[in-house]
């Protein structure tokens, strides 16, 4: 059996001498995981299309009860974002998240849509403060993933947390939430207002999954020490190959 989709490269993971496994957020079938098979020998034609952060149009089949890539076509590279260590790490942050919130077989089209346009923002929209990018993916995530926090006397509330926020923080979040998709990163704030939104962000998403990630980890130490990251730190961070 053979399918055409387009995927968006999640996690890549060497395999044996010259394959890889990889983790794709596909239009058409949610989440799968895929083997690359001979995709690290040189010139391989798979090569391009099954790099982490790729989004590919990839012709898959069943190979011994599993799938395989047949094809890759590159549709887009996120080049900026391979150019920025910083880029890169929040772009792998982003991948994580979407990892753990889309499910296999199950289509999840406004989540792959945010994810894309997240990297998208991350590649072209250069502009925009990073702290802006990622709480507003964080935040929009979480509603897609149910759950949504509720607004009221000037505090998020969601489950086992209630964090203040200033109203233009607040009126900033209202505009993710439930402003119009393709505008999602068409907002401004004050240094400190944007801080106060991406800390409360980044405390809500980790307190309603209960759990941390090594990419964000690797991110914020690159907040603290910048341009003294190496790429290997992304790669032990994600296990990246």
């Amino acid at each position: 059996m053979h399918i055409t989709t387009k995927a968006l490269v999640l996690r890549t993971t060497d395999y044996k001498e010259s394959d890889k496994i990889l983790t794709l957020f596909t239009q058409d079938q949610g989440k799968l995981a895929a083997a690359a098979r001979g995709c690290r020998k040189k010139g391989s034609a798979i090569a391009a299309g099954c790099q982490l952060l790729a989004w590919s149009e990839m012709v898959l089949y069943d190979y011994q009860g599993r799938w395989a890539v047949k094809e890759a076509a590159t549709q887009r590279l996120f080049q900026g974002v391979r150019d920025d260590i910083q880029r890169l790490a929040l772009g792998c942050y982003f991948a994580e998240v979407a990892e753990l919130l889309a499910v296999e077989g199950l289509p999840s089209p406004e989540l792959l849509s945010l994810t894309l346009n997240s990297l998208h923002a991350l590649d072209k929209m250069t502009e925009k403060p990073l702290p802006l990018v990622k709480s507003a993916f964080e935040w929009k995530a979480m509603a897609l993933a149910g759950y949504e926090p509720l607004l009221e006397d000037g505090k998020v509330r969601g489950e086992g947390i209630s964090l203040p926020l200033p109203p233009p923080a607040l009126a900033a979040l209202e505009h993710i939430l439930h402003g119009d998709p393709k505008r999602l990163f068409s907002f401004q704030l004050g240094e400190e207002s944007l801080k106060q939104l991406a800390d409360t962000a980044e405390a809500y998403l980790r307190t309603q999954l209960e759990r941390g990630f090594s990419t964000l980890d690797y991110y914020k130490s690159l907040e603290m020490q910048p341009g003294g990251a190496l790429d290997r730190g992304l790669s032990q961070a994600y296990g990246g190959g």
